[in-house]
């Protein structure tokens, strides 16, 4: 990371002595280590800087969505509609927590992030030709702290953000902490134009002024969006930017149901499908489309962090408070059946919040772990100390008495009792729950489970839902028990706040909805430790214990590989980026589509 040192002597009143406050400048950050990209890199290793621009592509959304503005507090967003706005700095997909000039050049900052002050490039340009301006970035964050999500305001209560001049803006933060500026660096900038006048709370039901290399040009509430590519972007030939975005136009068309989606694609109303069905790639994927190669089919092996799918329960309701209760139902999800008979072997069992890192609670507790655990000893399972986590295994009949036996004798320490094939508590009322599902996905493993918590004499009311009202029954808290995936968090860092702690429980990052004193110290011990590597070892992997035994969700399973199938239409460069499909670096092929049937070019 290029850095400029500057040293500024500041005299306090009349004392002869004088601190010293290093200052650096830099146009690079990384939450941990240092970035990948010097100073004087050209574009991305997995973009191809000659890509040519021109054609479509079309993907396929399940689902539907009911107005524009990503960040209200209800409805339901279009796909791409984050990608409409420029951040101050971009990511890349090659490496996790690092950021690169987009809006903003560079940024001034002592070494303890305490505050930073931005400055910004005087080309970045909104789509209508309007500048960006440091007193955008100060509008955008004050609409976020006034009219956004409620847990944005909590991880940023006590942080202002001005503008200090045109193109400057200085960010304090009240105490140092350089994840918290991080977050900042890659926040969305708004037009304070457009949105000054509308409320950021609410849907929006035409396209908002924007500045991505995209700008939406048609779409039908509910059924597609078309994004085309802006011919003048400001951004085009930036290196976080040079060699991507690459079609002329994006349309996504939405499907009520998946498998009519597969085959809308199979007969080319769609180009590009990431199968979520091994069954469907095991067998579907046939026919002279595929013998011909005019469809491309690829698995890649999952060798890094992965998003990983869990059963949430509501930690707040009543009938789940007993972690024994969740342990049993964890006992009853025969994961080696399914995977056999319904997914072809083709997933692994999910078995830590921070799966293929070294940050997983793997083995036994080592001496530093044990230090931090020993002050909760009493709040916390005993297992926790001595025993090593590993998800049930049934032995894949379909039929585990073993584990079910297990289950019951738990159910029964918690105070539930079998009787006429029914299980009641002491007053006779019956263990029944919803379990909550998105409509239009592949729910291939609900009805095994149903049937295998029926043997335990509980009641499994399956109701499935529109997308707008999934979302809003998440962020609500109304539901029993909902499936979901638990992002790749590639270390403990700050995201863990939303996901975990009490005072974002009504985030629908936190689907357990749990608040845990326990999670709170220790979470706020890894937040003081941001960038501290040898001292989030330990810390990462203690909450992973604490978080496994305590049966908080259901570990459900992870891909192996990720399976993609496109029309033979498009390249792509000889890199793919570690954390991404990385379709933002992909092209039309004209000799490539000259080969396919016309219609499906």
């Amino acid at each position: 990371m290029l850095i400029r040192l500057l040293i500024l002597a500041l005299a306090i009143g009349a004392a002869p002595a004088a601190w010293a406050e290093i200052i650096q400048e830099g146009h690079a950050f990384a939450e941990l280590g240092e970035p990948k990209y010097d100073a004087n890199f050209t574009h991305y290793d997995y973009a191809n800087p000659a890509a040519p621009k021109g054609g479509k592509i079309t993907l396929a959304v399940i689902g539907n969505y009911d107005n524009f503005n990503r960040f209200a507090s209800r409805g339901y967003p279009g796909e791409g509609t984050i990608t409409l706005y420029d951040r101050l700095f971009a990511t890349s997909d090659d490496e996790l927590g690092s950021y690169y000039p987009l809006i903003a050049e560079y940024a001034r900052y002592p070494a303890d992030f305490k505050w930073a002050e931005i400055t910004l490039n005087p080309r970045a340009r909104f789509h209508d030709g309007s500048p960006i301006t440091a007193q955008d970035v100060a509008f955008t964050f004050e609409k976020f702290m006034t009219e956004g999500v409620t847990s944005f305001r909590l991880v940023y209560k006590g942080v202002t953000v001005k503008a200090i001049s045109r193109l400057t803006v200085r960010i304090e933060l009240p105490k140092a902490d350089k994840s918290l500026m991080l977050g900042l660096f890659n926040m969305v900038v708004l037009s304070e134009k457009f949105w000054q006048s509308r409320k950021f709370n609410e849907p929006l039901g035409y396209p908002p002024l924007s500045s991505g290399p995209y700008r939406i040009s048609a779409y039908k509430i509910g059924q597609y969006i078309t994004y085309s590519r802006v011919k003048d972007y400001w951004a085009a030939d930036l290196p976080v930017n040079k060699g991507r975005f690459n079609f002329d136009t994006i349309r996504y068309d939405y499907y009520l149901d998946d498998n009519v989606a597969f085959e809308a694609f199979k007969a080319g109303a769609s180009d590009f499908r990431a199968e979520g069905s091994a069954k469907n790639w095991a067998i579907q994927y046939r026919g002279s489309s595929f013998d011909q190669q005019q469809i491309v089919k690829e698995a890649r092996p999952n060798q890094v962090t992965t998003d990983t799918a869990w059963l949430a329960f509501n930690n707040e309701k009543p009938l789940f408070n007993d972690r024994r209760v969740r342990q049993a139902l964890t006992l009853a999800f025969d994961f080696e059946w399914m995977n056999k008979a319904l997914f072809y072997g083709a997933y692994l069992r999910s078995s830590s919040y921070f799966q293929n890192t070294e940050y997983a609670a793997r083995g036994y507790p080592d001496a530093a772990e044990l230090a931090i655990l020993a002050p909760y000893k009493g709040q916390i399972p005993d297992e926790v100390f001595s025993e090593r986590y590993q998800p049930p295994r049934s032995d894949g009949s379909g039929y585990d008495r073993a584990n079910l036996l297990k289950a019951l004798a738990l159910l029964k320490q918690a105070g539930w009792q079998l009787k006429n094939q029914q299980l009641v508590n002491s007053a006779g009322q019956p263990f029944r729950f919803e379990l909550l599902l998105p409509s239009g996905g592949n729910i291939a493993w609900v009805l095994p489970f149903q049937h295998s918590l029926k043997r335990l004499g509980i009641t499994v009311d399956i109701r499935r839902v529109d997308s707008s009202q999934y979302l809003r029954r998440l962020r609500g808290g109304d539901y029993d028990m909902t499936p979901g995936h638990y992002y790749a968090t590639p270390w403990p860092n700050s995201s863990l706040s939303q996901l975990w702690q009490s005072p974002f429980i009504d985030s629908s990052w936190n689907r357990p909805r749990v608040k845990s004193p326990v999670l709170d110290a220790l979470i706020d011990r890894i937040l003081a430790h941001q960038g501290d590597k040898a001292a989030l070892l330990p810390l990462g992997r203690a909450l992973d214990r604490i978080l496994l035994w305590n049966y908080y969700m259901i570990p459900m399973w992870y891909g192996a590989s990720d399976r993609y199938a496109w029309w033979n239409k498009f390249s792509h460069p000889t890199v793919t980026p570690a954390f991404s499909v990385g379709l933002e670096n992909w092209w039309y092929d004209v000799n490539k589509a000259e080969k396919l049937p016309a219609q499906r070019r």
